[in-house]
């Protein structure tokens, strides 16, 4: 015995002027539209059932935030329980409001061993001005100033300008 099965998504619309609007007046306006989305039905799951539904939604004009928005309602509701809403977090990393609080404690406590290291990191110069006249200079350049320097330094030492 053979199982065949078929999904099909249909989508017919048809503009028809009335006495507002006797005609089209723009060249991005069509008469009329039809969609069929077909796919064979006899072993789809439940992702690529939202997979199919999502292209039709997409074909009829609808926006991608608000598919997810739509698909996101179906477990968020408060229709479906708590339970099931937990659920679909644990599969998906997500955090549910009500939990955020007692996350945020959590990521306290594991923070307090290392809160007294803060005292103790070596942070960057509080007055970056003097040294910003430098930063157009490579590593090298800078090297061959210091140096110049050096030998500017000892050469006065030895009584030569």
């Amino acid at each position: 015995m053979t199982y065949n099965a078929e999904v099909q998504f249909k989508f017919d619309a048809t503009f028809k002027p009335n006495s507002f609007s006797p005609g089209f007046y723009d060249d991005e306006t069509l008469p009329e539209e039809h969609y069929l989305i077909t796919a064979p039905a006899g072993d789809l799951n439940a992702k690529q059932y939202f997979k199919l539904f999502e292209k039709f939604m997409l074909c009829v004009g609808m926006s991608p935030s608000s598919i997810r928005s739509g698909a996101m309602s179906l477990v968020f509701n408060d229709m479906v329980n708590e339970e099931d809403q937990r659920k679909v977090c644990k599969e998906y990393e997500l955090t549910m409001d009500e939990d955020l609080h007692g996350k945020y404690q959590e990521w306290k406590k594991l923070d307090a061993p290392f809160e007294h290291h803060k005292e103790n990191v070596v942070s960057e110069p509080k007055d970056l001005g003097r040294y910003q006249r430098f930063a157009v200079y490579s590593d090298d350049q800078l090297n061959e100033m210091l140096d110049a320097y050096d030998r500017l330094q000892i050469d006065s030492a030895n009584g030569v300008a």
